[in-house]
């Protein structure tokens, strides 16, 4: 093997590979009659989602597959922006949210499709999403965002649950208004009742929520859960009227005698009230960001599966009647969208750090039937870097000591450097801030350790995976404990002789972009170069322009607004442009409601004023985050070209990777 420098490695993962046929696989349902549904983001058709039907047997590959839209259709929701929930089936038909109108539409085999929601009064200005159907299939329930202007500010857009006619065009009826937001309404077996999850700002689907459910006869409702301190979600009907739901209610931990706050598992009944039914030291839930999330599923025979997450890595376990949980044996570490589909299996989307995310029927058993395979990538295994899970120390707001979390993906080890030189190690930051790390194989980390770079993916105080306790160590931190972590896990790796000090990046996209720009703004910053995707450059502009539902937000990230002003200011990246040396790249898209391009923009303005290298690319046509293939592919190229100029390393031959124009770089 001969050595090449680091960064310059050639390496069959391309920008074009990474986007080649890729999708992003949007959930997963049985249709209830031997077909299996999901949706798949294709990035070679602009970004937009189609939903795919498999029904079995009919082929030589065991399944037929068949796209169910017209080939103009998008089934995504903008509902919270993020979406989620943008589709649902009721047996062989389909209900989906049109992205080009967010009209809701229904698909019925051999029939023309059927808008079943009024044109509104201003373009898009009524959202749907998340949506259940009665048994009878006449009629549905769903969430309804209404703007009622446009550019409506968000204290005057409404979130409402709202009844429809599933057959025809209807003029929705609204069934529950009030809260600030709602989300997950799900009718019981018999549609007598109807349960729903609601929260008010400031606080955001993981911190308070409340869990009801209301006698549709009589108007009687009963709070199940929630509440100051507890975030409830994901309720789902059972045969005998019990509920089962999700819940972070304090608890003490077996494992440390604390008081952890896991999202776990229980069961309500109207005779019995709550009682616990899947209960671990692991997260069985995940922070809402997108609607109809599915981390458990019943069976027939009410044994229950669950999908939980422990030290970053995701596993299914099964609750037998008798209250015993067994973990089966997978490969997956990464589990999304689980569902019930016949006796003893449940269908979900699933990957592992050497598959991409793919849809598979898994047995009770731990066997595993894959309906939509992962792209056949063709890679040496030695190509592919698999992350080592690590806990580091680092500091909390005080300055104290306490463990942070992360995923540390090596070089490859296709080839080799030269001796005595070290990688180069770029940081990355998930959106959240309450995200996670996914150790899923992701083509868009692979890209840089297939060159020859270490990647740290950060779980900073504030993610999600690791309890309630640690997801609330950024409460009135944000930009400081986070910051921290950042330099924490590349001081432990940089110490530990893995990578070279004088050649440390960091990069990170939405929030992460945010805490980007805040460790680039500290005089002490052992970074050498940054990548911001969309990040935040200006809290305080933040929240006083951005969507409705993070208009509060940095309520309790921050501080509440305008009492905490100072704070806002003098955590903003803007505040402190006179600080930045370290050489910059951002990349925006034009369309971008949660992080307006004026927010990059700013950032960009001060550091052409101060004489920094800077790069800017801006994307047409793109929202928060990026979609189309050649934006994707640009972005990627350009950001490697950026540290290859950086950092005194040459491009492989034959990839035609673009320069990109660095302004103030001699």
């Amino acid at each position: 093997m001969t050595p090449l420098p680091y960064g310059s490695w050639p390496t069959p993962i391309t920008s074009e590979l990474v986007v080649t046929a890729g999708v992003r696989l949007d959930g997963v349902r049985p249709d209830g009659r031997g077909g299996v549904v999901w949706g798949e983001g294709r990035a070679g058709e602009g970004g937009r989602v189609q939903l795919v039907r498999r029904v079995e047997g009919e082929h030589a590959d065991g399944g037929r597959v068949t796209d169910l839209l017209p080939e103009d259709a998008n089934a995504r929701t903008a509902v919270h922006e993020y979406g989620g929930g943008a589709w649902w089936l009721h047996e062989d038909t389909v209900f989906a949210v049109d992205w080009a109108d967010q009209r809701l539409r229904r698909y019925a085999p051999d029939a023309d499709p059927v808008v079943l929601t009024p044109e509104p009064t201003v373009p898009r200005g009524d959202r749907f999403a998340d949506g259940d159907v009665a048994p009878d299939g006449t009629w549905l329930v769903c969430v309804r965002e209404h703007h009622p202007r446009e550019g409506a500010p968000a204290t005057e857009v409404v979130n409402e649950i709202v009844r429809l006619d599933a057959r025809a065009p209807s003029e929705p009826e609204v069934l529950v208004t009030g809260p600030d937001f709602v989300a997950a309404p799900r009718l019981s077996p018999d549609a007598r009742r109807l349960a729903w999850v609601s929260w008010d700002h400031p606080s955001m689907p993981w911190d308070d929520t409340v869990l009801t459910v209301r006698d549709l006869a009589s108007g009687t409702e009963t709070v199940v859960a929630g509440g100051p301190g507890e975030s409830v979600g994901e309720p789902v009907w059972q045969a005998d009227s019990a509920l089962h739901f999700l819940s972070d209610r304090a608890r003490e931990s077996a494992a440390t005698g604390e008081e952890d706050g896991w999202w776990n598992l229980y069961r309500w009944h109207p005779d019995e009230g709550v009682t616990p039914l899947v209960v671990m030291d692991a997260e069985i839930g995940l922070p809402a960001w997108q609607l109809a999330g599915a981390r458990h599923a019943t069976l027939p025979d009410r044994r229950v599966v669950v999908a939980r997450s422990s030290d970053g890595f995701d596993a299914l376990a099964v609750r037998a009647l008798d209250g015993t949980v067994t973990e089966l044996d997978t490969p997956f570490t990464t589990i999304r969208s689980v569902r019930a589909d016949g006796p003893g299996t449940v269908v979900c989307v699933a990957g592992s750090p050497t598959s991409e995310p793919g849809v598979h029927r898994v047995g009770v058993d731990g066997t595993v039937e894959t309906l939509r395979a992962p792209r056949d990538l063709g890679l040496d295994p030695a190509t592919i870097s698999v992350p080592e899970p690590m806990t580091f120390t680092s500091t909390d707001a005080a300055g104290a000591p306490r463990d942070a979390h992360a995923l540390y993906y090596p070089p490859a080890t296709a080839h080799a450097g030269p001796d005595g030189e070290l990688p180069p190690l770029l940081v990355v930051l998930h959106g959240g801030p309450t995200g996670s790390a996914s150790p899923v194989l992701n083509l868009g980390v692979q890209y840089w350790t297939s060159r020859g770079f270490g990647v740290v993916d950060v779980d900073y105080g504030g993610s999600s995976g690791y309890g309630r306790a640690y997801r609330e160590q950024l409460r009135g931190a944000w930009g400081v404990v986070d910051v921290a972590d950042c330099l924490a896990a590349a001081s432990a790796l940089a110490d530990a002789g893995r990578v070279d000090p004088e050649r440390l990046a960091i990069r990170g996209g939405s929030a992460g972009g945010f805490t980007t720009l805040a460790a680039l703004a500290r005089d002490d910053t052992p970074f050498a170069a940054g990548a911001d995707h969309f990040g935040v450059a200006d809290l305080e502009a933040l929240a006083l322009e951005t969507h409705k539902f993070e208009s509060r937000y940095l309520d309790g990230l921050i501080g509440p607004y305008p009492e905490a002003r100072e704070v806002y200011v003098e955590r903003s990246p803007i505040t402190h442009v006179e600080r930045f040396t370290t050489p910059l790249i951002v990349l925006q898209g034009d369309e971008d409601a949660i992080v307006p391009p004026g927010q990059s923009e700013m950032i960009v303005e001060a550091l052409r004023r101060g004489g920094v290298p800077v790069a800017y690319l801006l994307f047409a046509g793109e929202q928060h985050g990026f979609r189309q293939a050649g934006n994707i592919r640009r972005a990627l190229d350009a950001e490697l070209a950026f540290y290859a100029r950086l950092f005194g390393f040459t491009l492989p031959a034959g990839e035609r990777i673009d320069p990109v124009p660095i302004e103030n770089l001699d």
